[in-house]
């Protein structure tokens, strides 16, 4: 596999404020006779230029957590600040790529149409919009298939393309929602990579949902772990990895072990209802 670059990524100036900030998050459904508090309590934030993944059990809470964060969903109370402003609906400097890539695309555009639309919705000029579009499929290694409907790639090439729309719009988050889930394990080691290789040379803010905990702290600085249902913060863990990762060696380190081993012991005792005030 190919390496990553090393990257430094810079911390927040005196007085200048995190990237993204989760304050008091509640969320409670209610229909049909029933009312279900999916979210109790999380309060987290990241720093600009971090990446940070979040996992938990099953039914945790975690689409609903990030779907609160893209302004897709209202929470109950709490509040989420995208660069200080509060977010009450899609705010204009964050990008979401799902798991359902499929959906996503429009199977009647080009992938050039696909990764140009929304910078036509952002009111950019026809000649920045094919620059940043270039810019963006050469990326993530789709240069050649500007001309492709979606239906002629496979998976790993049509996530590429929504990876790639993401990208275009120069967010300063960067939202993923299990995007890597429904593709096989050698494309989504290539996808781990190539997140990497853009957020190192992008300098993106990343916030990345998985369920899986491998991948987590492959790709992590930090790993938020959520409790079971109603959700609150289990444990902000440090991925004391180098910056430097590699598929082969990072994963067979000693260390990265131990973090996975940590992580899932965490995730286990979240099954059986071990809550933070419980320690």
């Amino acid at each position: 596999m190919e390496k990553t670059a090393e990257k430094t990524v810079p911390k927040n100036p005196p007085g200048r404020l995190p990237a993204l900030e989760v304050e008091g998050l509640h969320k409670v459904y209610d229909g049909h006779g029933r009312r279900v508090e999916a979210i109790r309590d999380l309060t987290f934030s990241v720093q600009r230029g971090e990446l940070v993944c979040v996992v938990g059990p099953s039914g945790a809470g975690k689409t609903t957590l990030l779907r609160c964060i893209a302004g897709l969903l209202d929470s109950t109370r709490g509040e989420v600040r995208l660069d200080g402003q509060r977010v009450t609906g899609p705010p204009p400097g964050m990008a979401v790529v799902f798991q359902e890539y499929g959906r996503s695309l429009f199977p009647w555009m080009t992938v050039q149409q696909n990764v140009e639309r929304p910078l036509i919705e952002k009111g950019l000029g026809k000649q920045e919009r094919r620059r940043l579009v270039q810019e963006a499929v050469n990326a993530v290694g789709l240069g050649d298939s500007l001309a492709a409907h979606p239906w002629q790639l496979s998976g790993g090439m049509q996530q590429r393309v929504a990876i790639a729309r993401a990208v275009a719009y120069e967010p300063s988050v960067l939202l993923m929602d299990e995007p890597f889930a429904a593709v096989d394990a050698q494309t989504r080691a290539d996808l781990e990579d190539l997140v990497r290789s853009l957020w190192q040379r992008l300098g993106v803010t990343v916030l990345f949902v998985t369920h899986d905990i491998d991948e987590a702290i492959y790709l992590g600085q930090r790993v938020l772990v959520l409790s079971n249902r109603p959700t609150v913060v289990l444990e902000d863990v440090t991925v004391d990895l180098p910056d430097q990762r590699d598929q082969l060696q990072t994963r067979s380190a000693p260390r990265f072990g131990q973090l996975r081993g940590h992580v899932y012991e965490l995730i286990q005792k979240a099954k059986q209802g071990y809550r933070p005030e419980e320690r």
